[in-house]
């Protein structure tokens, strides 16, 4: 770990469930942390929402901890920059006071919108200006919604927002949203930097019920940072986005460099100086800074899937409560490849690489000799199939010549070597698993250093990592058996898409 700094900077992280504010010194040091945490609310299927005031508040007790912790003079603290979630959206009055629930990323009420889009505009050329996919998650689909469903409040409301720009708005009186959250939107346009002009036409929105972008470097005027509990001093920078963020954060920003993040749900990503779209619609494409941006994909059912599944088989068999003993179980219990059971973890749905809202769960291959470690480990083995397939298409598309220097791992699952294993195995390509600090907040608060000419830029931000914790290098023997079944895990759900459309609309009935 890097030496204590004599100047240091907050990073806050606001999260689908939770925030997170970290106070790092310029050399990597943690200094102080606070947590918080906050509910979902998903009042029926597909519907998944949040009261945004309650993060805000969450987000003030929590700063206002880490502040109250820090072990040295406050006169040290220099920038305090924001990391939030991508894709939220909900009505505001020109105070700023919410007009309704928040809608998360991870509600598909828009779904039927997504059609509406497609037949009203070439979605090859929507998403090739936008770097967004037609999927429900994004603020373009669920502002049709909105207008459907409150054709009044649509047309009154001073402004649809994101939580990034309500926590602004809060600390500066000001509309602002920097260029990571808008590039996530589906309303702005990665070529002109603006917001895009058709997608405004396709929603009905009019321009002035949207914030001002800024680039995720800026800092902004006119704040006080005595409303925050700070000294005089302290900039405010608007930052990006956590997924972003969690990329910097790991350091890994540069050709060939991918961050595979397991946690809830799951992400791979990799950087590149340009916007890149794929000809494909597998992937997305947001802003991390004037000169770099963050291609990925992330997969809905990460360690959810496994939360499903040790819940699933507890009420007969006594799972075990702790996940690693969990995992460990399966691994020792069942071989690799799980005696050819293949899941398919798309229990609600799936986002990258098939954008696919209707897409449902498969245990593929059961037999009479399949028992509960098969299950569990056919589980953890889906979840890194589908983030292969994210990782596959990557590859496909070129980026760094398709080059593949780092797999840097991310997320909750780091925490069991056996599913980081089951990854580098699957990928046929080394993992490393960093040293701390990592993640978004670590992003966030790297951020405030670059704006603040503490640190060069993302390029130096490798260097305040710690060394790696361990790195899991692939078994021939092991990904020789994975590949067939990676290959497979494709053709079935290949072969389902139109079982899934039937399915779905039969569960919608039911």
């Amino acid at each position: 770990m890097t030496t204590t700094s004599d100047t240091y900077f907050i990073g806050a992280d606001i999260g689908t469930t939770g925030c997170r504010v970290c106070i790092f010194g310029t050399g990597g040091d943690l200094a102080s942390q606070a947590t918080a945490t906050y509910p979902l609310h998903v009042p029926q299927a597909g519907w998944a929402e949040q009261d945004p005031t309650v993060i805000v508040e969450a987000f003030e007790r929590t700063l206002a901890e880490a502040i109250r912790d820090f072990p040295h003079p406050r006169e040290r603290l220099r920038a305090l920059a924001l990391s939030t979630v991508l894709h939220s959206l909900f009505p505001v009055n020109a105070d700023g006071r919410p007009l309704g629930p928040m809608l998360t990323w991870a509600d598909t009420r828009a779904q039927p919108f997504t059609d509406v889009i497609r037949q009203r505009t070439d979605a090859d050329a929507f998403y090739a200006r936008t770097g967004c996919p037609l999927h429900p998650m994004y603020p373009v689909a669920k502002l049709l919604w909105w207008r459907d469903a409150d054709s009044s409040l649509f047309a009154s409301a001073h402004k649809f927002i994101s939580i990034k720009e309500l926590l602004v708005h809060r600390l500066t009186g000001r509309f602002l949203v920097d260029r990571s959250i808008a590039s996530g939107t589906g309303l702005y346009n990665n070529r002109t930097l603006d917001w895009d002009a058709e997608a405004l036409s396709l929603t009905g929105l009019r321009r002035d019920q949207l914030s001002d972008v800024l680039a995720t470097t800026a800092t902004i005027d006119g704040w006080s940072p005595a409303k925050a509990g700070l000294p005089d001093g302290v900039s405010l920078v608007i930052g990006a986005s956590d997924g972003v963020l969690s990329t910097l954060g790991a350091g890994a920003v540069g050709p060939g460099e991918f961050t595979a993040m397991i946690g809830t749900s799951g992400a791979v990503r990799v950087c590149d100086p340009e916007p890149k779209t794929d000809p494909a619609v597998r992937n997305w494409c947001y802003n991390l800074t004037d000169d770099l941006w963050v291609l990925g994909g992330a997969i809905n059912n990460g360690g959810l899937a496994l939360d499903w599944v040790r819940q699933a088989l507890a009420a007969g068999e006594n799972a075990p409560e702790d996940y690693n003993d969990l995992v460990e179980d399966a691994v020792n219990g069942a071989p690799p490849g799980s005696e050819g059971l293949v899941f398919l973890p798309l229990l609600t749905g799936e986002r990258s690489p098939y954008y696919n809202g209707h897409a449902r769960g498969v245990m593929f291959g059961l037999t009479l000799n399949h028992r509960r470690p098969h299950l569990v480990r056919a589980t953890l083995e889906g979840v890194v199939y589908a983030m292969h397939a994210v990782f596959s298409s990557l590859q496909r598309l070129g980026v760094a010549g398709g080059t593949v220097r780092d797999v840097r791992a991310s997320g909750s699952f780091m925490r069991s070597p056996a599913w980081v294993q089951i990854m580098a195995d699957v990928f046929g390509h080394a993992v490393t698993v960093p040293g701390e600090p990592e993640g978004a907040a670590f992003g966030a608060a790297a951020l405030g250093m670059i704006a603040a000419g503490a640190i060069d830029g993302p390029a130096a931000v490798g260097a305040l990592i710690g060394a790696a914790r361990g790195v899991y290098e692939p078994d021939p023997a092991r990904h020789a058996v994975y590949a067939p079944l990676f290959a497979l895990y494709e053709r079935v759900y290949g072969r389902l898409v139109d079982e899934f459309d039937a399915i779905a609309a039969l569960q919608a009935h039911a």
